[in-house]
């Protein structure tokens, strides 16, 4: 079976080995003269990065790059990424890496042209409709990791570097025009980042498929995206270059952004100011946190968990499924506990503040107080 397509929902997507090449169409589709390719530090130097901007130099397209990010990338990574852009005489991003490079050449786009401060455009209410729509640049996304899913999000994550809160920056054409998903982009992924970011894109389907919002089409989205990540992430895992399960494995994180539309829960709750502090990967994060949380939202979810234990290939309902997330993260090597991962429990108060302000509660089943959030903390450290 061939694993490629043309798809237009959520987005305009190329999917399929070796479709990096096409990237100059991309660029010609989206009305790209000569984009700017942000990335991030550690895949600056990188053949599948050096390859990238041969593509795009070929093309007639320069080989402009950005990769001054962070792995949590903050508001100084993102002025320092817009003045490059103005300096280079740039009219779009190839926005290209994991969540960090994704996220950050997403922001570039969108704050180039802006005349306010980027924390103007937080996802609070319709705060997005402050920014001018016209001066926002066009974005293809090229995701090296299959993980986030960002390449199809109308959002990023930006870390404030005075405050350490993680902030959502959200507007309808923050969107990418076109994205390419090349399974051969993530065939180079070491074995511990093949997992926290696989395991990010299975938080995110079962968060969207625990949350008690409407949206049917999520709810299928994330069921399937469940389904690929249990069948294809150990093989990736076993074997990197296993390219079928590498494209299955894109296909799941670009699942799992498009389902949580209807929304995330207490592990996203969790993790973003555990993140922001302490500058943990965010994957591995929600997968230490996944089992926690589905104790706690089980009055909630147990029925429908039932019913798609089965489709899963997992026995015994609610509890076969919380049993295996378990054992998945140890076939994984991910660790039981966040003080594995250098996270201490002398600031459970500071962060459970933290959290409950995290727009990620409002999708979680159980509402979430300072109170059951501070017990999530404990329980997950």
């Amino acid at each position: 079976m061939s694993l490629t397509g043309n798809w237009s929902y959520p987005t305009a997507m190329k999917f399929g080995a070796g479709r990096i090449k096409e990237l100059p169409d991309a660029c010609a589709a989206a009305g790209i003269k000569k984009p700017l390719l942000v990335t991030d530090k550690g895949l600056a130097d990188l053949p599948v990065t050096l390859s990238t901007l041969d593509i795009m130099e070929a093309a007639g397209l320069g080989r402009g790059m950005f990769s001054d990010v962070d792995p949590n990338p903050n508001e100084k990574n993102l002025d320092a990424g817009v003045a490059a852009y103005k300096a280079g005489g740039h009219d779009g991003v190839v926005a290209f890496g994991g969540g960090s490079g994704l996220d950050l050449g997403k922001m570039v786009a969108f704050m180039a042209g802006q005349t306010r401060p980027v924390w103007d455009f937080e996802d609070i209410g319709d705060w997005w409709t402050r920014a001018d729509a016209d001066a926002i640049a066009p974005i293809v996304a090229v995701p090296t990791t299959a993980g986030t899913g960002s390449e199809v999000g109308r959002a990023s994550v930006i870390t404030n570097s005075q405050t350490h809160v993680k902030k959502i920056i959200f507007h309808p054409k923050v969107l990418p025009a076109v994205v390419i998903c090349d399974p051969e982009l993530t065939v180079g992924m070491p074995k511990f980042i093949t997992a926290g970011t696989g395991l990010d894109a299975f938080a995110h389907c079962v968060e969207a498929f625990s949350s008690p919002h409407y949206h049917p089409m999520s709810q299928g989205i994330a069921l399937e995206g469940m389904r690929l990540v249990i069948d294809n992430l150990p093989r990736a895992y076993a074997d990197g270059t296993d390219i079928e399960a590498r494209a299955n494995m894109m296909s799941a994180a670009a699942m799992g952004a498009t389902a949580f539309q209807k929304g995330l829960g207490a592990i996203h709750a969790l993790s973003h100011p555990i993140g922001a502090v302490y500058n943990t990967h965010h994957g591995t994060t929600n997968a230490v946190c996944m089992p926690a949380v589905l104790e706690m939202n089980a009055p909630e979810i147990e029925d429908r968990f039932n019913l798609a234990a089965s489709y899963l290939g997992i026995s015994g309902g609610f509890g076969g499924f919380r049993a295996f997330v378990q054992e998945f993260n140890d076939s994984l090597g991910i660790p039981r506990k966040l003080r594995d991962l250098g996270v201490g429990d002398d600031r459970i108060d500071e962060l459970s503040a933290m959290a409950l302000e995290d727009p990620s509660c409002g999708g979680n089943p159980v509402e979430l107080t300072r109170d059951n959030l501070a017990g999530l903390f404990r329980a997950v450290i």
